[in-house]
């Protein structure tokens, strides 16, 4: 009989499956460990965050050094208030933004354990991490409400973009994908949660979703390591570009440049400074770095892929 990843032992599996980063760890014993943190570390938003208290005046919905516009001439001239009201208004972007990438995820998961053992621990995970994306989901939407700015949408080119991928992705595809959308917004939110000048009810958002998301990508960097190593090259090579092509989308999508001119701003003239600015480059890379590294490691961050994610503007080189 042929071994295969859902019909061979653990040992067997350990045996079988190494990467650059050395042997895989077994697939149910890492989602065993999962499931054990779930139950341990998981939250309720609507009862654990105050949402009926006001917000403090003067402090930020985003730490400022995070907003796009930071230390552009145009945000050198923009007064304090106005650069409050931006910072409002890019929380409420990225928080549209991560309900996209949730709903996207959740199709993805659903797709990846269709043909999967139903009573394993890989699929019972998966479920839990559905149930927490939801509560995400909902988090994020009380949240943009509360803040009194508008649910910013991405443009219909990468909606309809993201019904092509959850259609069509394949397994490396879609961990890739599920990667891009949750790393470099939580390392954002690692900086926001702990940050006392912005308001308590961001901080307990961003720290709720820290927490859990914890869990997501190590499910999701342990199941992309294990694909890139049994997958067939010509899933590697699509994986590789598909990846590329995701980090084009993100960089584009990742604030609404609506959001310019609801706190009167040019919109054209915000979007050519931030597309100019060292510090955001910086940002957007320091915040990609730990994601960039560990696709390389992974052998995703090959050839016409890699040209990709540096076009975008997430990878220096």
């Amino acid at each position: 009989m042929t071994i295969t990843p859902d019909t061979a032992t653990a040992g067997e599996q350990t045996q079988r499956l190494r990467d650059a980063l050395g042997l895989l760890k077994d697939r149910e014993q890492v989602a065993e460990r999962l499931l054990e943190s779930s139950k341990k570390h998981s939250f309720d938003p609507d009862t654990e965050l105050d949402w009926d208290a006001d917000f403090e005046e003067g402090k930020w919905f985003w730490p400022p050094e995070l907003v796009s516009l930071y230390d552009t001439p145009l945000w050198k001239r923009m007064s304090e208030e106005q650069r409050l009201d931006l910072a409002r208004h890019e929380a409420g972007s990225l928080a549209s933004l991560g309900i996209w990438f949730e709903v996207i995820l959740m199709q993805l998961l659903v797709r990846h354990i269709y043909d999967k053992s139903l009573t394993s621990n890989h699929v019972r995970y998966a479920l839990t991490e559905i149930e927490d994306e939801c509560r995400h989901s909902k988090m994020f939407a009380r949240m943009i409400t509360k803040s009194g700015v508008p649910a910013y949408r991405v443009s219909r080119l990468h909606h309809n973009l993201a019904r092509l991928l959850k259609t069509v992705s394949t397994t490396p595809g879609s961990f890739t994908a599920t990667l891009l959308g949750e790393e470099i917004l939580d390392w954002m939110q690692r900086l926001t949660f702990p940050d006392e000048r912005v308001q308590p009810l961001v901080r307990g958002v961003t720290r709720i979703h820290v927490v859990e998301e914890a869990r997501h990508v190590r499910y999701a960097r342990e199941e992309l390591r294990r694909q890139m190593v049994s997958c067939p090259r010509w899933e590697a090579e699509l994986t590789r570009v598909s990846s590329g092509e995701a980090a084009r989308v993100f960089s584009i999508s990742f604030i609404n440049p609506e959001v310019y001119t609801n706190v009167g701003l040019d919109k054209r003239e915000a979007m050519a400074q931030v597309k100019a600015s060292a510090h955001r480059r910086e940002v957007m890379q320091t915040g990609a770095r730990r994601l960039t590294d560990f696709l390389d490691e992974i052998g995703v961050m090959r050839g016409v892929g890699r040209r990709m994610w540096v076009s975008s503007g997430l990878l220096a080189r």
